[in-house]
């Protein structure tokens, strides 16, 4: 387990034990000029604990001993002189920043809480996708309102909305658009198809062919669409919110691995308990909520402050907890494949996101670990060996994730 501790005293006037609480607060601070070697003598390995005499580029303690167990990666890099240590980087994300991303989302959660009842935590995990422009992937039995809360979330954004029902015969020219040619005009035309919406329904999305799945493949990576060699840039923001029934499987195609690492998140709603269930009943009986629903945020908000969370603070050690926990999917035995670095560019930004929705300027790692399942857990492909000793893909994350030892605070 990486331990962040500080010993010895120094001229700074604050206390050891709260000066190492801020090692995962603060930035790492730009060293003006030309980093220099260190003098003989300032690095010593004493009993497998590296010495630095130079300020922790993560803690900042100046002429102290930041100890931690040698080899575990720490940044031996000196940082510059008091005066700059106290200067915080320019483009760190402002509170006031913070403040707004959460009133936003606070706004769409009340808003979808109009019409989804208890689910909250799938409401939250909803909301760090849109934030990073990531797509949804909402996979449960029948009946549990994964069309109505992907209804919801989209009538809750400014945004052009587009549903498209997945049926075995909907061609890839369906969904994309097509090229015809207009007889009054003289030329051809482009008529666009519903993909090119800023928030798309794909509802039963694995009841299409592959050869239709296939055609979602370049829009939602790339944010591009190419039909007949003409290239569309898709709008901003763009979202694609797909369902699909994991229960019934007659007459469904199940989303290549390819497509399944294109979504930043799966959700499942499962079934609300008993106070829910009769709360949601006394909210429907006279009417749908969903059709009262009205956007509460505009969609250049939106990508405003989704562009700004790519300043939302993460120290070093969470840094390298994110790039650990991937790593350790790839050498685990019982997976055949492991997660992709698609996958830890989606668990880094959902992290930013999720701290800036709790109302933080900086990332813990308790926010990247609650989102492991989410984030990771449909991009793992389980190995025939542990498919026969009847282990499930959720339960092996979690013991991967436990065996990776977490960054502490103090």
């Amino acid at each position: 387990m990486v331990e962040m501790a500080v010993s010895g005293d120094d001229d700074v006037g604050q206390p050891a034990s709260e000066r190492r609480r801020e090692c995962l607060r603060r930035p790492p601070v730009v060293r003006a000029g030309v980093d220099e070697e260190p003098a003989p003598g300032e690095l010593d390995d004493v009993d497998g604990v590296v010495a630095q005499s130079n300020r922790c580029r993560s803690c900042h303690v100046r002429q102290s001993t930041c100890a931690i167990p040698a080899g575990r990666g720490r940044s031996l890099e000196p940082v510059p002189s008091r005066a700059m240590a106290g200067s915080e980087s320019p483009t760190r994300l402002a509170p006031a920043e913070v403040d707004r991303i959460r009133a936003a989302a606070e706004r769409i959660r009340a808003n979808v809480e109009r019409v989804i009842v208890g689910h909250r935590t799938v409401v939250d995990l909803a909301l760090v996708a849109m934030l990073c422009e990531g797509h949804i992937l909402l996979e449960d039995v029948p009946g549990t309102g994964k069309t109505t809360l992907a209804k919801a979330l989209a009538r809750s954004l400014g945004c052009t909305f587009r549903r498209i029902q997945f049926t075995p015969d909907l061609m890839p020219s369906d969904i994309t658009g097509i090229t015809y040619y207009n007889q009054k005009l003289g030329e051809f035309v482009f008529r666009e198809g519903p993909l090119l919406a800023q928030v798309v329904l794909a509802d039963e999305i694995n009841r299409a062919t592959p050869r239709t799945q296939a055609a979602l493949l370049e829009a939602m990576e790339e944010r591009q669409l190419t039909v007949e060699g003409n290239t569309v840039r898709m709008p901003a923001p763009f979202l694609v919110i797909a369902t699909q029934n994991p229960v019934e499987l007659e007459g469904t195609f199940p989303l290549p691995e390819a497509q399944l690492d294109r979504f930043l998140v799966r959700l499942r709603l499962g079934y609300p308990s008993e106070g829910d269930e009769d709360a949601m009943l006394e909210r429907f009986e006279t009417g749908n909520p969903l059709a009262d629903i009205s956007p509460v945020v505009e969609a250049e908000e939106l990508l405003r402050l989704g562009q700004r969370l790519q300043y939302l603070f993460v120290a070093p050690p969470v840094r390298r907890y994110v790039v650990q926990l991937v790593r350790a999917t790839r050498a685990e035995p019982a997976f055949e494949l492991g997660a992709s670095p698609r996958a830890t560019l989606a668990l880094f930004r959902a992290a930013r996101a999720r701290a800036a929705l709790l109302g933080r300027d900086y990332v813990l790692p308790d926010d990247v670990k609650a989102l492991v399942p989410h984030v990771l857990g449909h991009r793992l492909i389980l190995s025939t060996q542990a498919r026969l000793r009847g282990r499930d893909v959720e339960a092996l994350l979690a013991e991967v994730t436990e065996r990776v030892p977490v960054p502490l605070e103090g």
